[in-house]
């Protein structure tokens, strides 16, 4: 794994208080976030947590009117971020980072090519001639996997499969040859199969490039045995990062091991699924204690009125919570 890449510290969002909202609306609150070159971060979280508007944070897409904190820093290799606009902010967008979205056919412009939308891509940051572009398109998809790179260059997002989309839009992201590749639940909408292709198709990808892969999702059991660490997310805070071999050992946080328990399981007898009551509260809503101690089994009195401080564990992790993370193993 490479030095360190990208630096976010006390990433706060706040959508301002207007008629439907008395006060201002904090879906993200300071959030830290370390990534190295060649690493796969995984951002684990039921949805609602904030997991994707921290990723758009990144590129400066946070929706109108939301506004990043100014106590927020974001640094990719000691550049700051936040506050770039225009011509600056353009060579970072798909130059440097580059994201995939949730749903491609929503990502993808219908009446397009994926050809002409690769074209545009790779005009925009590599400055390529159209013969050239083309054919720099075309050897994109291959990499991503395209069983006939020619014909899916030609063809229009809806005469592709859901997983032949998502490999189209990652090769659009690709364009750029970005430093750092978020990947927005790149799965959500695929079958188990092509699931796995894809998720092995994004970490050859980063092996290959020397990449860093930012991985977005609310399945921690896609994350096993691909990322290099876990960040735990639940109501706008961080209330965990581990490693992901020491995470999946012993979690240190009761919404982590909720979430573990949530996994469907091949190797027991019991086919039923635990599910945590409750649902991820609204961002508008204003915490004491801990945010997780509504839906905890195993609160104690001071979560209703203290929030927990961040808890270093082994190995530069962190628990965000009153109970002693349980011994590694």
């Amino acid at each position: 794994m490479g030095g360190g890449l990208l630096e976010v510290r006390n990433l706060t969002i706040r959508f301002p208080a207007g008629r439907e909202r008395a006060s201002d609306t904090v879906p993200v609150a300071g959030v830290d976030l370390d990534l190295a070159r060649g690493e796969i971060l995984a951002l684990v979280g039921e949805s609602g947590s904030g997991k994707s508007l921290t990723g758009l944070a990144l590129l400066g897409l946070v929706p109108h009117p939301g506004r990043i904190g100014s106590e927020s820093r974001i640094r990719l290799e000691g550049q700051e971020l936040t506050g770039l606009k225009g011509e600056a902010l353009r060579a970072i967008r798909g130059r440097r980072i580059a994201m995939v979205f949730q749903d491609p056919l929503t990502s993808l412009t219908p009446v397009l090519t994926i050809g002409t939308q690769l074209r545009e891509a790779l005009t925009a940051h590599r400055k390529l001639p159209r013969a050239e572009a083309r054919r720099r398109g075309q050897a994109l998809l291959a990499e991503v996997g395209m069983p006939d790179p020619a014909t899916g260059y030609d063809a229009y997002p809806h005469e592709l499969s859901g997983g032949l989309r998502q490999r189209a839009l990652i090769a659009i992201a690709l364009a750029g040859e970005p430093e750092l590749l978020i990947a927005d639940e790149p799965t959500s909408a695929l079958d188990v199969t092509i699931q796995a292709q894809i998720l092995e198709m994004i970490d050859r990808l980063r092996a290959n490039r020397g990449m860093a892969v930012l991985l977005i999702t609310h399945d921690l059991g896609i994350v096993a045995g691909r990322a290099d660490r876990v960040v735990v997310m639940y109501a706008g805070q961080i209330i965990e990062r581990r490693a992901t071999l020491a995470l999946f050992r012993s979690p240190g946080h009761p919404y982590t091991r909720a979430l573990l328990k949530a996994i469907p399981r091949l190797d027991t007898a019991a086919l039923e699924l635990t599910t945590i009551p409750g649902s991820v509260p609204h961002p508008g809503e204003w915490w004491t204690g801990c945010r997780f101690q509504p839906r905890c089994g195993e609160a104690l009195a001071r979560c209703a009125t203290e929030n927990p401080p961040a808890v270093p564990l082994a190995a530069q992790g962190m628990s965000r919570c009153w109970l002693p993370a349980e011994p590694e193993p």
